[in-house]
């Protein structure tokens, strides 16, 4: 008696086609490397803006309640981080208090280099996966962002 194999699902999502739905729904200039799955994105007119997540989670309550929607949120479960996709408005912060503030609180903005997005393809080493998916084109201001970051930086931490 032989054995058939049951063949894979037609609709089975793959890195490829996961790739191919952030590059024409979501336009986000995205890569596959062919080796691992990974699934990554320069940084350049989009930007990103990556911060722990107790952090993150009052951000992203502060941006709901002013409508600026819908977010796209990646979040990083192993370093407890969220990356906040975003238009690459922010300008170099001048003042040293002000990136000291940021420094302490581990918020990054993301220029350049690769920016990870979730894969369909498990990777040990580097788990990311949508907090808030990336669903269209908007993108909500790096700087809003950023500034919203610093409001909550000084405001009363919930309990």
């Amino acid at each position: 008696m032989t054995q058939t194999s049951t063949p894979a699902h037609p609709f089975t999502e793959t890195p490829r086609s996961r790739c191919e739905f952030y590059r024409h729904i979501c336009s986000l200039p995205t890569v596959v490397d062919p080796t691992t799955g990974r699934i990554t994105m320069r940084a350049g007119l989009i930007g990103a803006i990556m911060m722990p997540t107790p952090l993150a989670q009052r951000v992203k309550t502060s941006l709901d309640m002013r409508g600026v929607a819908p977010l796209t949120v990646i979040g990083h479960p192993r370093a407890d981080m969220w990356t906040f996709l975003v238009r690459a408005d922010t300008r170099p912060i001048g003042d040293p208090a002000v990136i000291a503030e940021l420094w302490r609180a581990r918020v990054v903005v993301i220029r350049e280099g690769d920016i990870a997005l979730p894969s369909p393809t498990p990777d040990p080493l580097m788990t990311r996966i949508w907090v808030s998916p990336a669903t269209g084109v908007f993108r909500p201001s790096g700087a809003v962002v950023l500034e919203c970051a610093r409001a909550c930086l000084s405001g009363p931490v919930p309990r």
